[in-house]
């Protein structure tokens, strides 16, 4: 089993920067991919980015490219995703996730692969 915390949601302003942390633990040494996925109100939920979890190799939606960061900090051990220049467009409930399984790339876009997931968290952006 894989747990994830979340934290670091909040209010940001449109154009400002916000950084959501995932705390995982438990059976870390089976975890292949983490990723980062966004539901707004009324929408379905999308991917944001993903990471390997060892090796760091990263894809992100072309909506957060060269803006969203995602990374690993081996320090706290979490997988955290640095918001920058927030648009309004950002706000959404953020989930975190992690995957177990060995996947081709074009999986890692699709929730339905990844198999433990955080209990999400409310971002919201203001202008």
């Amino acid at each position: 089993q894989v747990q994830l915390v979340q934290s670091g949601g909040g209010s940001v302003q449109a154009g400002g920067s916000l950084t959501l942390s995932c705390l995982v633990s438990g059976r870390t040494d089976n975890i292949q991919d983490m990723g980062w996925f966004r539901q707004a109100s009324g929408k379905d939920r999308e991917f944001v980015a993903t990471s390997k979890w060892i090796g760091g190799k990263r894809y992100y939606a072309e909506s957060v490219e060269e803006r969203f960061i995602i990374y690993r900090d081996f320090a706290k051990n979490s997988v955290d995703l640095q918001m920058n220049s927030v648009q309004p467009e950002a706000a959404a409930d953020y989930f975190c996730a992690a995957q177990t399984a060995l996947r081709t790339t074009a999986h890692l876009w699709m929730a339905v692969y990844y198999n433990y997931w955080g209990e999400g968290t409310q971002v919201t952006v203001s202008s």
